[in-house]
């Protein structure tokens, strides 16, 4: 299904689109956070990671109960957009051979997993009210929260530490 086919011709449609969009996404992030744990030198930073790899399997089985509370298959669709994202970390952090600057690299590139799933999130999350799906709407904020703090955290760790030593 693409974004313009007939196959989405209501909101109900294109919510359980980018439902099914931020499922796939998660369980590529899923499959991608053990790397990343091994590639990460600073050992905050490799907790957090692994700290995100927990809260990542949590997104999913909460994902799972919205398609459920929403009568929904549970199913992911292709996501260019993130696989393009763990592509391009992979490919920089392959390319850094200074630990301290793979460590910001892996920031960099983990901030940018979490911003995208930060859009996808606040987009669920208005549209599942705006469907009258409090229920959705309630699980999926959860994950946005999440996201969030996870994000700021980054944020934190990139500024006190990892940013520093890099340079």
């Amino acid at each position: 299904m693409g974004w313009f086919t007939k196959d989405i011709e209501t909101m109900d449609d294109l919510f359980v689109h980018t439902l099914q969009d931020i499922y796939y996404a998660e369980n590529q992030i899923r499959k991608s956070l053990p790397d990343m744990i091994d590639k990460a030198t600073s050992p905050e930073l490799k907790s957090g990671f692994e700290q995100h790899l927990r809260q990542t399997e949590g997104h999913i089985e909460r994902l799972k109960q919205v398609f459920k509370q929403h009568g929904a298959e549970e199913k992911g669709v292709t996501c260019p957009a993130i696989d393009g994202i763990l592509s391009e970390a992979s490919d920089v952090a392959g390319d850094v051979a200074d630990k301290q600057v793979l460590d910001a690299a892996l920031i960099a590139a983990a901030q940018a997993v979490e911003h995208y799933e930060i859009t996808r999130y606040g987009t669920l999350v208005a549209w599942a009210k705006q469907l009258g799906r409090e229920d959705c709407a309630a699980l999926l904020k959860q994950n946005l929260d999440e996201e969030a703090e996870t994000d700021a955290k980054l944020t934190k760790l990139a500024t006190s530490v990892i940013n520093r030593k890099a340079a």
